[in-house]
């Protein structure tokens, strides 16, 4: 693609969201993410395959019916209480309008079929985008609106994500449907606290655009799009294979990793909000997750490639890409959890 069109597409893409973070009116708003869809659709499309096409139109469908349904819900409820301001949704048919569209927006079950079809025909770093990014400025709409929608209805979405993100990645064998159930379920996670404690809510979005980052670049590293191919992890860098293990364990939430800490202090918020059976659920999902996390290390670590080949493998070519921001965010994904005092203070 040519630099200069990339460059406009993501200074769209940045511009699309800072809109939607600093407006307080409904049509700002909605043009915030109208920007951010048509910025992404011609990187989602820019390898002209059938899969990556197919993928782009799948993506701006739901998007498109995302946004009639926030502006038709914007409209309702400006002809109910005369204002367009975000923070005065009192319409109860409006708000949960906008609580469903928005839940399309970032994939959140039962609105959640688009999500692990249109990632598995992206590319890794396109896919990353999608998969982190793409989420800021719908999850920024739904903290401000979620003191105004009925608590059962986020709780019941926040439970369904977290349930079909771990019961829809037990049986795939193609690594960005497993990484799309991952997001399916942290995005659960994330709704289930955000009208007790939204600070939790952006803690738990920094972990998960951190170590989503850290999983994406390093299968990028590895040139994998499949879990039978990870075998060749090991003999291509045994010490990028052990990082990620680790990652695919933080992302399971198992301690000593960074991913344990947004899930503890949820679960310990759910406990006070005396919630204890639907901390008993996110826990329990919280576990078929971790098995196919597992899975993922088992194929990285513990097998060998079942595939021969004539041609030369990818772990016999020397890769150019840069490994900088990788170690970063690899590092930031394992080690955070003793920070996590300091980082409730900076959050609260």
């Amino acid at each position: 693609m040519n630099p200069y069109v990339l460059t406009a597409l993501l200074s769209s893409l940045g511009l699309g969201t800072t809109l939607t973070f600093a407006s307080s009116h409904w049509l700002l708003a909605w043009m915030g993410l109208e920007i951010n869809t048509l910025a992404i659709t011609p990187l989602m499309a820019q390898h002209h395959h059938p899969r990556a096409v197919e993928a782009t139109t799948k993506y701006f469908l739901t998007q498109a019916t995302a946004a009639a349904m926030i502006l038709f819900a914007s409209t309702t409820n400006a002809w109910l209480t005369g204002e367009w301001t975000i923070n005065n949704l009192s319409s109860p048919v409006a708000s949960t309008m906008f609580t469903a569209a928005l839940a399309l927006k970032i994939g959140l079950a039962p609105m959640h079929f688009w999500m692990p079809e249109v990632l598995q025909g992206l590319d890794l770093l396109t896919g990353l985008i999608m998969s982190t990014w793409q989420k800021l400025a719908p999850l920024a709409l739904i903290i401000q609106v979620a003191q105004t929608v009925d608590p059962m209805l986020l709780t019941t979405l926040g439970v369904m994500s977290t349930l079909v993100g771990g019961w829809g990645g037990l049986n795939q064998t193609q690594l960005r449907k497993i990484l799309a159930y991952s997001s399916i379920a942290h995005m659960g996670w994330m709704v289930i606290v955000i009208q007790y404690a939204p600070h939790l809510t952006v803690l738990a979005l920094a972990t998960y655009i951190i170590m989503t980052s850290a999983a994406f670049l390093t299968l990028k590293m590895l040139l994998s799009t499949k879990v039978s191919t990870l075998a060749t992890a090991w003999s291509k860098s045994p010490v990028l294979a052990s990082a990620a293990a680790l990652v695919m364990l933080s992302l399971g939430g198992l301690p000593p990793l960074t991913g344990f800490m947004p899930k503890w202090m949820i679960l310990q918020e759910l406990g006070k909000q005396d919630l204890p059976i639907i901390a008993t659920i996110m826990a329990l999902a919280a576990l078929i997750s971790l098995y196919f996390y597992l899975r993922l290390c088992y194929a990285m670590t513990l097998t060998i490639s079942p595939n021969t080949t004539a041609s030369t493998t990818p772990w016999r070519a020397h890769t150019t890409q840069t490994s900088l921001p990788l170690a970063i965010f690899t590092v930031t994904a394992l080690g955070l959890l003793p920070m996590t005092p300091t980082i409730l203070v900076l959050t609260t």
